[in-house]
């Protein structure tokens, strides 16, 4: 069988908002807000440009309906690059695919192929030996298991299974057609080609069973490089994976110490000491900031009341950096020094006390129940995507805790 190269991609959610960092900077929201689709035409140019014999996406190309026709235009013109190059597009459709009917239609470029909403299919590409194993979803909520359903490997083939699958389920994800790891290395298969995960993952080394995670971070959870997974073939076998980082912007959660400090200019050359090799790392990418001050500073005080003075501030040293860094978020984690003949609870039973209550199944439900009266309240514009439960608990652990540490009220 003649060697080959493929690109593994899923997760694009092409066209997809971002409400909660629009309320907060409307010129990194712009710059955001084309970033799926910069990502979508960087992860063309790079199947072009490495000669890749195809492109597997699995799942959730789109976030949902168009609500109008230039996202599926823009795919259709993406894709059409990939035919003239002579490279074959597959696909399957996942559970944000499955949100909604695309209700408008297109005609579809003539490489793409998408597997059945009925059953597995099984597509063969007799040139270079390969047979590619895939089923698309109909439905947002899929509890099977559909990893059984995929047939045996195919003898002397290269044979690849395509899954938009949460396998055993993984944290800040729904479940999702799920299933056992050895379920999919029964078949016998040379790659799995995965999707429904936004954090890249090899979940097993040979065969690869690879989660690429999604093309282009959507939010603050969604941090770090992001792209697809390149994947090379030779004598029937993988021979590299290889990361590539493809997305058209970054978020990131920089932690800055400033234990001890106590003026303002030290906390801006602390916290520009951080962004420095982040913003060199992103290579001219916009960088969208969620930035955590920690440690026992005498400035802690001014940090709680001065929040969103503060906020500006560091905005200020970031944009003195680049001209393509926001500030998305303050958080404020800081102890203030301990005061005279204050008696200091032990941090560690602290956080030892309110995760046993965090971890209480009525609380959480009671937290969630006042999460979705205040979503279902506030207007839509106001909305973070990113906010759930485990962010607002993390958030109010860090700053109740640290006051109690040092003797201040939380009040």
């Amino acid at each position: 069988m003649p060697g080959f190269r493929f690109l593994h991609a899923a997760d694009i959610h092409l066209d997809s908002p971002l409400r909660g960092l629009r309320t907060r900077n409307e010129d990194a929201a712009r710059l955001f807000q084309a970033a799926s689709r910069k990502a979508f035409s960087n992860l063309v140019d790079t199947a072009i440009e490495r000669q890749t014999a195809f492109l597997i996406i699995a799942g959730d190309l789109y976030d949902g309906d168009w609500k109008d026709y230039a996202t599926g235009q823009f795919f259709v013109r993406e894709a059409g690059r990939l035919a003239r190059a002579g490279i074959k597009l597959f696909l399957t459709r996942g559970n944000h695919d499955a949100v909604s009917e695309i209700s408008r239609k297109l005609p579809p470029p003539e490489n793409l192929r998408q597997f059945s909403e009925r059953e597995v299919e099984s597509i063969e590409l007799p040139e270079i030996e390969v047979v590619l194993h895939g089923r698309s979803f109909a439905n947002r909520h899929v509890p099977d298991n559909m990893a059984n359903e995929f047939p045996a490997a195919r003898p002397g083939w290269f044979n690849i299974g395509i899954l938009h699958s949460s396998l055993t389920g993984r944290e800040g994800h729904d479940v999702y057609a799920p299933c056992q790891l050895d379920d999919l290395l029964r078949s016998g298969y040379q790659y799995w080609a995965l999707g429904h995960v936004h954090a890249r993952e090899v979940v097993h080394a040979d065969p690869p069973v690879v989660f690429p995670g999604n093309l282009q971070g959507r939010h603050a959870r969604e941090s770090g490089p992001k792209g697809a997974t390149l994947v090379t073939v030779e004598n029937n076998a993988v021979t590299n994976l290889e990361a590539l980082e493809l997305c058209a912007a970054r978020f990131e959660c920089p932690i800055v110490d400033i234990d001890g400090l106590s003026d303002e200019p030290a906390l801006h050359d602390a916290v520009s000491a951080v962004l420095t090799p982040l913003i060199g790392a992103c290579a001219g990418r916009p960088l969208a900031l969620r930035l955590k001050l920690t440690g026992t500073t005498g400035l802690h005080a001014r940090l709680v009341a001065g929040h969103e003075t503060f906020t500006e501030e560091l905005q200020a040293v970031a944009s003195a950096l680049s001209d393509q860094v926001f500030v998305e978020k303050l958080i404020v984690a800081t102890r203030p020094p301990a005061a005279a003949g204050t008696l200091a609870l032990p941090r560690a039973d602290l956080e030892e006390a309110f995760a046993a209550v965090m971890a209480r199944p009525e609380f959480r439900q009671d937290l969630a129940g006042h999460l979705a009266l205040i979503r279902a309240k506030a207007p839509r514009e106001a909305l973070e995507g990113d906010v759930d439960i485990d962010t607002i608990l993390a958030e109010a652990r860090d700053l109740i805790v640290s006051r109690l540490a040092s003797g201040e009220s939380a009040a």
